[in-house]
C-alpha cells in the first residue's frame, strides 16, 4: 500500500469513524455482518487479526461478541492506530503493529482474520497475493471476512451505484465539502468486483467462499479454511 494511501488516512484519524457512519448508508450491516459470521462454535477467546484495522473500529464490533479474544491490529497509518489505542486502552489484549500487511512477517496463524474498507486499495496482483498470505495465516477451520467497498460488474453498473451513493448521502444531509473530501480520497482506490475477489480466495485455497452480503458498492466476502 502506497504512502499517499497512509498519509490521505493519517489526515483524517481524528474524524474517522463519524465519517463512516455519515457516508456508509450501509454501515450497521457492514459492520455487524461480518461478526455474524464467526462462528458461534468458536471458544470465546479467538486469537484474531484485523488487517488494514486503522481506528480498530471493526475490532470494536468483534469485541463485543467475543471480549475475551487476543487482537493484533496492523495499519500504516499510526494517527489511525492512535486512535485505537485509545479506543482500547483498558484492554491488555490488543497488540499493534504499524506496518504493511503484505509485507509482514506474522510469524503464527489466527482463528479469524478480519477487515474493513481497507483491501480495495491494492491493486488486483496485491489482493490475489495477500488473500494467498491470509489462507497460509489462518488455522483450519479459520475464516477471514472482508467488509469491503467494491467494483461494479460492468461500467453501467459502476456508475449507477456511484449514483446511488451521492444521493443518498445527500437525502441523508451529508454536507457537499465531506462529499468532496470521499471522491478524493477515491482517487486512491483500486476496487474489484465482487466476483474478482471470490474467484481468488478460492485461488488461494479457501474451497468455501462467497459474499454474504451486499448493498451497492458495499459488501462482505469471506472464506473459510
Amino acid at each position: 500500500m502506497n504512502e499517499k494511501v497512509k498519509n490521505a488516512f493519517d489526515s483524517i484519524a481524528s474524524k474517522y469513524d463519524s465519517n463512516r457512519k455519515k457516508l456508509i448508508p450501509c454501515f450497521d450491516d457492514l459492520y455487524s455482518v461480518p461478526i455474524s459470521l464467526i462462528p458461534e462454535a468458536f471458544p470465546r477467546g479467538l486469537n484474531v487479526l484485523d488487517i488494514g484495522a486503522g481506528t480498530g473500529l471493526l475490532t470494536s464490533f468483534f469485541l463485543e461478541k467475543y471480549p475475551d479474544s487476543n487482537v493484533t491490529l496492523i495499519d500504516m497509518a499510526e494517527g489511525m492506530l492512535d486512535i485505537a489505542r485509545i479506543r482500547f486502552n483498558d484492554n491488555s489484549n490488543i497488540n499493534y503493529i504499524v506496518g504493511d500487511y503484505i509485507n509482514h512477517d506474522f510469524g503464527k496463524t489466527f482463528d479469524a482474520i478480519i477487515s474493513a474498507m481497507s483491501i480495495h486499495h491494492l491493486t488486483g496482483g496485491d489482493k490475489r497475493r495477500l488473500f494467498a498470505k491470509i489462507y497460509n495465516h489462518l488455522k483450519p477451520g479459520g475464516i477471514f471476512v472482508n467488509a469491503e467497498q467494491v467494483l461494479g460488474a460492468t461500467d453501467t453498473i459502476e456508475s449507477y451505484y456511484k449514483k446511488e451513493w451521492e444521493r443518498t448521502i445527500r437525502q441523508n444531509g451529508v454536507p457537499e465539502e465531506e462529499i468532496a473530501e470521499w471522491k478524493e480520497r477515491l482517487k486512491l482506490d483500486r476496487e474489484s468486483t465482487v466476483e474478482e475477489q471470490i474467484n481468488w480466495l478460492k485461488e488461494a485455497g479457501f474451497a468455501d467462499a462467497d459474499c454474504a452480503y451486499k448493498f451497492y458498492k458495499f459488501a462482505v466476502i469471506f472464506g473459510i479454511k
